[in-house]
């Protein structure tokens, strides 16, 4: 069979072509994603755009947002909302040029607000970009060779993959995979650039969507890439993840992992995170159609009425493993091979200087929760672009929102380091484990979704439990620690060891036993709880830990062996 046909969802009859939900409806209108947004974007009347045009736009990489600081006193004003959106760029494997990374500077310093953000996902994302700068920003990209084609919407998202900071030869085959993956599986409709580079709509000889059709994925679908022994990506987070199998340094196949995601929504027990589920190995030419072969199975049993149940680790478990797996092997004309034997032991970012395989020199940079921005006491931004102005390597970003300066010849060397003692750039050699091994996601005030605060918020509250680690003699420990504003887990709150979700304006759940290697979810200890009550717990656990864990014992494991949670030991869990 073959997997790059069109969608035949009659053939689930669960589905009926005539009962689909509204934004598959809208999709299927949309002319292929092109809708009104052409309308929209020249409206001199609003800030926003249409919100049927909102929702397509998310396949271009970009969201409509506004200030939610504002939006109240706005709203006594009878003002529309401060609107503005979030520009997302396609970058598979987290890999910029000094020139890219200068263009984006540059866009951020002119439309983002002054600043860039660094995603889990290995991207950059411009925010506070206003509607009538939106064409300028994109044909901008387009002038270093970027582009944010498919980093948001009902697609495969942004391709990621490990990063080596001593970037070996295998990372090197596996990044080089990683990318031909991402523009195998993105969208292929014209509007693209008909809407943002002002092209003429072309005739094609076929279909315009040969894969995804009119009404492309159920929801979003998330591919990485992972390279033992590091697991940095949390490949058990996405719905189709690839294990990288080598032998004597060399890339021989894959094992492949189905069915991972974060997301869920408080009071709703038929949302749950969900761990994916290595189903056998590949070798590594068989890459492509097994891509296609996973996917279309998603993209044909996909739920399409109800947006909530429509993740591809749902279908998985609606379907039966077995019976996926099954179907995954029809569509590739084969069985897949039993997997073969690989071992996670870490997910963090070893910070600092290392040298590759070739002799090149690489250096790691905290950049916490992704944040690149000057501050008075830290001009990161100014920082970075100076060392893009003299850098002849690369820039790789690490899915722990770091940022690796990387191929660095040795000659060259002194130069970079002075720049980071200069703008204060390696100032991680003082930061605690904790924070080191800290994510949080942008959360209010921008994100509609969120219910609390997390980037704004977090580093904070990592300076008072840094008081409790003290105490306890753990400053130093690498312990992962993750929040986001809502539920939705976009810095992958339930595979850290401390996990918290936004709940209200200052109450979060606390989960706690995640494994340090991302390789098992936490569990919820407290629910809708403020500082005091997430300190008090954390000051219990950390101190207990201090005096009894065994050597080598992780913070996770230690809470369920000594019962502050029980351990999941499926892969997912439901609200309980």
């Amino acid at each position: 069979m073959d997997a790059r046909t069109q969608p035949d969802r009659s053939r689930d009859l669960s589905q009926p072509l005539d009962k689909l939900g509204p934004d598959e409806t809208l999709k299927a209108n949309s002319d292929y994603l092109r809708g009104t947004i052409k309308e929209s974007l020249v409206d001199e009347v609003t800030a926003a755009v249409a919100a049927s045009d909102a929702k397509l736009m998310k396949f271009f990489g970009i969201y409509q947002q506004d200030d939610r600081d504002v939006r109240d006193e706005r709203r006594r004003q009878k003002l529309e909302a401060a609107f503005f959106f979030m520009t997302r760029v396609r970058l598979p494997g987290g890999v910029c040029s000094p020139s890219q990374w200068l263009k984006l500077d540059e866009l951020a310093r002119a439309y983002g607000g002054g600043t860039l953000r660094l995603t889990t996902r290995q991207t950059f994302q411009l925010h506070r970009v206003m509607k009538q700068n939106l064409c300028t920003v994109i044909q901008g990209l387009r002038d270093v060779l970027l582009d944010t084609k498919a980093a948001c919407g009902d697609d495969t998202r942004g391709v990621m993959c490990t990063v080596n900071p001593s970037l070996s030869k295998l990372h090197r085959q596996v990044y080089a995979l990683a990318k031909q993956a991402s523009d195998h599986a993105t969208h292929k409709t014209g509007a693209y650039s008909e809407i943002w580079y002002g092209a003429e709509r072309q005739d094609t000889d076929g279909p315009e969507e040969p894969f995804y059709g009119r009404t492309y994925m159920p929801r979003k679908f998330k591919i990485g890439f992972a390279i033992p022994p590091s697991n940095d990506i949390d490949v058990y987070a996405q719905d189709l993840g690839f294990i990288a199998i080598a032998r004597r340094g060399a890339l021989k196949g894959f094992n492949v992992a189905i069915g991972g995601g974060l997301g869920r929504t408080d009071q709703a027990p038929k949302t749950y995170p969900r761990l994916a589920s290595v189903i056998g190995y590949i070798d590594a030419d068989k890459l492509l159609p097994t891509i296609d072969a996973v996917m279309s199975v998603q993209r044909d049993y996909g739920d399409r009425v109800d947006r909530s149940h429509a993740r591809f680790k749902y279908t998985i478990d609606d379907k039966g493993l077995d019976w996926v797996k099954a179907e995954i092997e029809r569509r590739l004309g084969r069985a897949l091979a039993p997997a073969q034997a690989y071992a996670f032991t870490s997910n963090g970012d070893p910070l600092g200087w290392v040298r590759g395989e070739d002799g090149r020199e690489h250096c790691t940079l905290f950049v916490q929760n992704g944040r690149v921005i000057n501050t008075p006491d830290h001009p990161m931004m100014d920082g970075l672009r100076a060392i893009a102005r003299v850098h002849k390597g690369m820039f790789r970003i690490t899915p722990n929102q770091n940022l690796i300066i990387s191929d660095i010849a040795p000659e060259d060397r002194p130069a970079i380091e002075a720049l980071m003692r200069e703008y204060g750039l390696d100032e991680f050699e003082n930061r605690s484990g904790l924070r080191l091994n800290s994510l949080a996601c942008v959360a209010l005030p921008t994100c509609g979704l969120a219910m609390a605060e997390s980037e704004r918020y977090l580093p904070n509250l990592i300076t008072k439990i840094e008081s409790i680690l003290d105490v306890h003699g753990l400053k130093d420990d690498p312990i992962t620690i993750r929040m986001t504003g809502c539920p939705n887990g976009c810095a992958r709150p339930y595979i850290a060891e401390i996990g918290l979700t936004g709940r209200a304006p200052g109450k979060y759940n606390l989960y706690l036993g995640g494994g340090f290697h991302g390789q098992r979810l936490n569990k919820m200890y407290l629910e809708n709880v403020g500082e005091g009550a997430i300190l008090q717990a954390l000051d219990k656990t950390l101190g207990h830990y201090a005096r009894d864990r065994r050597p080598g014992e992780r913070f996770g494991d230690f809470v369920i062996r000594a019962g502050y949670v029980v351990e999941v030991k499926e892969g997912r869990y439901f609200n309980d």
